[in-house]
């Protein structure tokens, strides 16, 4: 019945402080040696066998025995007592403990972030004038690299310049030789030309007067003969008329013969001679034209070999100049040498000390990295001790998002109605707003600017959903007027991954979860469940019959109720529970509900939600290895937004709906002010969706409420409601979340609480 030490180890006790978790060792408190129950400890098996033990008689009447038999056991029974006393002593004297050891921690806290501040700020103005002084050095050393960079442009369009100048000048020089000597040439044979010019003229002279000789001789042949013709006529004549004195004059007629044939003779050779004269008149007029044409082109190398004297002339010059320009250029390319010196010089020093704040800006930088690394640890840390303050506390958390501006808002140009602090202490966390010239100043456990992603807003509530496979049991819900942007936040924009809301991100975590942890050995079952409450009446959102959840003259056809039992878990009778594996089926069932749930239009809203959305997921696991077994719920709740009938211009069933909607939200004001109050009775039962959500509000549940805000002035009346109403839910204690290690039996059904 009662366990001792054994081998110098204690048994492991049973608490029934919580009436379900066992301690383990190292959560035991300190040894109760020297009480009256010195090392005695009870188990949950001495425990239960102690109230459950039946006395046993040999003889019933014995009376003696049996009050013996009842001493001893009421011994026990006192023992059993004393050790729980004692226990409970210590376990309070613990907590105590623990409370004044978070009291010096949240303190030190305090004065670490102050000094954390500080630190920043220091750290900020130095890397703000390092970051001054670098911007300096490094526009004075890009300025000198520039400068660099130009004068060894220069250096090297120099040397180009130079070697370019050098190359034509050696060329020019062996030219200018080549076209000296050409020009001695033909000096050379200008003056041979011009002798030989000189002997053809005289030539040419001699000529021509030797065939104006030989001209002058044939005119007079040419006279002989046309005489002789004439005396040949004149004696043929005379012939005639001398014929009859033929005998008288044969004598003179044969030496006049003789005399004509050598006259003819002489005629002949003067042909000849004149033949031969026109042969070499011919011959000596074709030389002159050959040697007119030798002249000539003589005369024409004469000209080339001038223009060239004259184009070496100029080349001389030209070269004459090149040279001085070359001696110029050497001048420069030593001032541009003597100036790369002093700019290598300076960028060396330039550099080592840019070097040197390189490596001061790297320190500084490490340090900042290391500050803004504590700086993160110590939010982090201060984080945790403030969500273990809240669940010591029992407080329901607060995260507010304002919804950002859209393009058929009218308050685009009016002023802002929000701000946020900018204060170490409230930054993330405060939101002041403006009505009426008069500030109301909130601070809640998270602000969300209109500017927020849903993955910034759900890496907030990420460890909150993974306390549900922990074994807790785990509520969020959204709050808001109508168009405030409750349902994006808990369910996103259809077709767009980026703008997934947390319901759908919270199923991805925890599937992907549930893979990381079976090399653990847990192994977890599910089950999902989705309903509205429209008009105080429940619907069933996965109910495969149409005509079930339909409304029909006021009366439901399928009536669903809400059970609590003594554990805290929450029943609705009928309703559809859907056993899932991964996250394909469940945003396959999103959908689904998604077209079943009740949406109209208003003058507020174009897709207005009529009615209070749940999703719950249960989840059983079981840690094959330890035997562990957990069981956690999630409630995932996108509630109906409040409007005023003066705003949504509501009629006929739009009416009833807005009435219905604002009477709910209604009856959780007054939940929430009750509790706030700490009144004896909470009026759960005024609405279905209080009575649903009794165990997130008043049991051992993680809650957690978001508070979505129109930016619109128009709205600016709800909006400040709305955050009143957020200020007085986060003030509210409802209880310290405990984990449920239950055994899940075969006939369990899914719970809200």
């Amino acid at each position: 019945m009662v366990g001792t030490a054994n081998n110098g180890r204690l048994r492991l006790a049973f608490s029934l402080v919580n009436g379900s978790q066992d301690l383990d060792l190292s959560s035991a408190p300190a040894s109760n040696a020297g009480s009256e129950c010195g090392g005695i400890e009870f188990t949950r098996e001495d425990v239960e066998a102690l109230v459950n033990e039946k006395m046993k008689y040999k003889n019933k009447f014995n009376y003696k025995e049996r009050c013996e038999n009842m001493m001893e056991y009421i011994k026990r029974l006192r023992l059993c007592i004393k050790w729980f006393q004692e226990l409970e002593g210590e376990y309070a004297f613990e907590q105590e403990k623990l409370r004044n050891a978070l009291e010096l921690t949240e303190r030190r806290c305090s004065e670490m972030e102050v000094a954390l501040n500080n630190k920043e700020e220091e750290l900020n103005l130095i890397i703000l004038e390092l970051r001054k002084s670098l911007a300096s050095l490094q526009d004075k050393l890009a300025k000198e690299e520039s400068e660099k960079k130009a004068a060894v442009d220069s250096l090297t369009k120099e040397k180009e310049a130079r070697t370019s100048i050098e190359r034509s000048q050696a060329s020019l020089s062996e030219e200018l030789e080549k076209v000296q000597g050409e020009l001695d040439g033909a000096n050379q044979r200008i003056a041979s030309i011009n002798d030989m010019y000189k002997l053809l003229q005289e030539y040419n002279s001699s000529l021509q007067l030797y065939n104006s000789k030989l001209q002058t001789d044939l005119d007079t042949a040419h006279e002989t003969i046309k005489r002789g013709e004439k005396e040949r006529s004149a004696i043929v004549e005379n012939l005639h008329t001398l014929r009859g004195q033929h005998k008288s004059l044969q004598d003179q007629l044969m030496s006049s013969i003789a005399s004509q044939d050598e006259v003819m003779k002489q005629k002949d050779a003067l042909l000849n001679e004149v033949a031969c004269l026109r042969m070499e008149l011919h011959q000596t007029r074709e030389d002159r034209e050959h040697y007119q044409q030798q002249v000539q082109s003589l005369a024409a190398e004469v000209s080339k070999y001038k223009e060239l004297a004259t184009n070496s002339s100029e080349l001389e010059e030209k070269c004459l100049s090149q040279g001085n320009q070359i001696q110029i250029l050497h001048d420069q390319l030593a001032v541009a040498e003597r100036k790369l010196q002093m700019s290598d010089m300076s960028i060396f020093e330039t550099r080592n000390e840019f070097e040197g704040q390189k490596k001061l800006i790297e320190e500084l930088q490490n340090r900042l990295e290391d500050a803004e690394f504590k700086l993160i640890e110590g939010e982090k840390l201060r984080k945790k001790l403030h969500n273990t303050i809240l669940e010591l506390k029992g407080n329901i958390r607060v995260f507010c998002r304002v919804r950002p501006q859209l393009p058929d808002d009218s308050s685009s140009n009016q002023a802002k109605v929000f701000s946020y602090p900018t204060s170490m202490e409230y930054l993330g966390r405060g939101i002041d707003m403006t009505q009426n010239a008069q500030k109301h100043s909130f601070t809640f456990d998270k602000v969300f600017m209109p500017d927020a992603s849903q993955e910034e807003v759900f890496v907030e509530i990420s460890q909150l959903v993974q306390s549900a496979l922990d074994g807790y049991k785990v509520c969020i819900f959204a709050y808001g007027q109508t168009g405030s942007g409750k349902t994006y936040t808990m369910m996103g924009k259809p077709g767009q991954p980026d703008e997934k809301g947390l319901i759908p991100r919270s199923l991805e975590q925890i599937f992907q979860t549930k893979q990381a942890l079976q090399p653990q050995g847990w192994r977890y079952e599910m089950q999902v469940s989705m309903l509205e409450i429209y008009n105080e009446t429940i619907r069933d959102l996965l109910s495969t019959n149409k005509d079930a959840s339909r409304i029909e003259n006021g009366v439901a056809g399928k009536q669903y109720t809400i059970k609590h039992d003594a554990n805290g878990n929450t029943q609705v009778s009928d309703l559809t529970i859907v056993d899932v594996q991964s996250s394909r089926e469940v945003k396959y069932l999103l959908d689904r509900a998604a077209h079943s749930r009740s949406v109209g239009k208003t003058q507020m809203n174009e897709q207005s939600s009529r009615s209070h959305f749940v999703f719950t997921m249960r989840i059983t696991g079981v840690n094959e290895s330890t035997e562990q077994q957990v069981q956690g719920v999630l409630n995932l709740i996108d509630l109906a937004g409040s409007e005023r009938l003066s705003k949504s211009g509501s009629t006929g069933d739009r009416l009833k709906e807005t009435q219905a909607i604002n009477k709910s939200l209604s009856s959780l004001a007054d939940v929430i002010f009750a509790l706030a109050k700490k009144e004896d009775h909470v009026p759960f039962r005024n609405s279905k969706l209080t009575y649903l959500l009794q165990p997130c509000l008043g049991g051992d549940s993680k809650t957690l409420m978001f508070v979505n805000i129109s930016p619109e002035p128009s709205s600016a009346g709800e909006s400040l409601c709305s955050l009143r109403f957020a200020a007085r839910v986060n003030a509210c204690e409802i209880g310290t979340p405990r984990r449920q290690l239950n055994m899940r039996t075969s006939e369990s059904r899914l719970s809200y609480g």
